[in-house]
């Protein structure tokens, strides 16, 4: 287990616990400061042509790429992800920063509107310096799917990291800034939790996004919303993975293991409720059960490696108190459902079946290598129990017969649905959710503007009649 760290800062190396390195927190006021040079910042940036902005998107694709050996270590070694992992995150970092770098100008054009008399666009522009509170289980790609549009935008951006990821916030800023962005475009925060709420009082911010849990998005919305600033809020999920058929069943169970554990389970939108119908369930579960019993533990940056730790003690803990629950409460696990007996934060790839509504794990959202696996009668059944979530982040839907499948999907309570294939992201896709998962949405057009303000302006002939106006 990891020893105690002085400062809540760390980087903690998950599969040894050994602290690697502790940074201490910036004062309140260095974090003025920090704002009033990002407001300057500002200034200056948001008049800049938005194809130069963009070409500093670009650049930071570039070094992204050519960092990614680098940057994919650091990954590893402060949350424990498998390496080959890292890498698939950061080159979808790398080609969002490239979507917005090659699309941003257009999807930012104004908009022209049909007005009789005279003409009307909508213009987008930038609104100033923005919060952004990113969490540790993707420090790359959060990061870059807020960061990329916005920059391209004209804001600046003020980025408080996860306090167990500090090396790989610093390495975003260097990132940014050898890309050419000025001092106080890109700031990374080592910043405490109540000095959050002292950056949302600032008036010079203007708005914040946060992905992390609907506890932390229920803190923030509240004291942005008291002083009137936008927030966008990804708050995580329990997805529901929705089995109709035994039509390309073991694609299927393929698509399960890769939805349920990438990352080894610690994904927003994983694959957390499998829900299977009557007759294929029994041979799902075995099936499942076998391929997480099979998976091997060992060093998150050996390639051969296929079970990883979890990103920390603390995760290792609340997990084990969820399945605990459960299993107490007449749950069965199927296989797993404890911490490994070895060094570091590893937990035992689990399946749970028998989860009823009193128990933690029905509600709760589990971050981990536990699937638990519902048994239902047929498609009504299905959605029913998909949509008795307080989320509504992903889902997917397996059927051969293509109208079944997008008759379930349509129904299914969440910001984003795919059909035959596991929840993923893409840079042209929006991402984000509903009920207790947040709102609004990050990367597509979509993201595009989420924090720009979308000004109307109206040219009427200087002799042009004038109407009674409402307003």
């Amino acid at each position: 287990m990891a020893t105690a760290t002085r400062s809540p800062f760390a980087t903690v190396n998950p599969y040894t616990g050994e602290i690697v390195r502790e940074f201490e927190p910036i004062s309140d006021e260095q974090l003025d400061g920090v704002i009033r040079t990002s407001s300057i910042a500002y200034e200056s940036w948001s008049r800049r042509p938005v194809a130069e902005r963009a070409a500093v998107v670009g650049r930071a694709a570039e070094l992204l790429r050519e960092r990614s050996g680098e940057v994919a270590r650091t990954i590893t070694l402060e949350m424990g992800k498998l390496i080959r992992h890292s890498r698939a995150e950061l080159d979808l970092g790398v080609r969002i920063l490239e979507y917005y770098a090659e699309r941003g100008p257009d999807l930012l054009a104004e908009e022209p509107l049909e007005i009789d008399g005279g003409s009307a666009v909508v213009v987008n522009e930038p609104l100033g310096p923005l919060l952004a509170i990113e969490p540790w289980n993707f420090p790359v790609y959060q990061v870059v799917r807020m960061a990329a549009p916005n920059l391209v935008l004209g804001n600046t951006i003020l980025l408080k990291h996860a306090n167990i990821t500090p090396l790989s916030g610093i390495a975003m800023e260097r990132l940014f800034a050898d890309a050419g962005a000025p001092p106080g475009v890109y700031t990374n925060l080592l910043i405490d939790i109540p000095q959050v709420r002292r950056i949302l009082d600032n008036p010079l911010v203007q708005a914040a996004s946060l992905t992390g849990s609907d506890r932390a998005g229920s803190s923030v919305g509240e004291n942005a919303g008291r002083v009137v600033k936008k927030t966008v809020l990804e708050l995580g999920g329990s997805d529901p993975f929705v089995v109709l058929d035994g039509e390309q069943l073991e694609r299927t169970i393929q698509s399960a293991m890769v939805g349920r554990m990438h990352n080894m389970g610690q994904v927003c939108t994983s694959a957390k409720r499998m829900i299977v119908v009557d007759g294929l369930f029994d041979e799902f579960v075995a099936a499942i059960a076998e391929r997480m019993r099979s998976l091997q533990p060992g060093d998150p940056s050996d390639e051969r490696t296929e079970l990883a730790p979890l990103s920390s003690e603390r995760a290792v803990r609340l997990l084990l108190e969820q399945v605990q629950d459960a299993r107490e409460r007449g749950a069965t696990a199927v296989v797993g459902g404890e911490r490994l007996d070895r060094a570091g934060s590893f937990f035992a790839p689990t399946v749970l079946t028998g989860v009823t509504p009193e128990m933690r794990a029905y509600r709760e959202e589990l971050f981990g290598p536990v699937a638990v696996v519902y048994r239902v009668a047929g498609d009504e059944e299905a959605v029913a129990l998909a949509n008795d979530s307080p989320y509504g982040l992903g889902g997917s839907v397996f059927c051969a017969d293509l109208e079944r499948a997008r008759a379930v999907a349509e129904r299914i309570e969440s910001g984003m649905v795919f059909i035959n294939h596991p929840t993923a992201s893409e840079p042209q896709l929006p991402f984000g959710g509903i009920k207790r998962s947040g709102y609004g949405r990050e990367l597509s057009y979509i993201g595009a503007t989420e924090f720009a303000n979308r000004k109307l302006i109206v040219t009427m002939p200087a002799d042009a009649p004038i109407r009674d106006a409402l307003g």
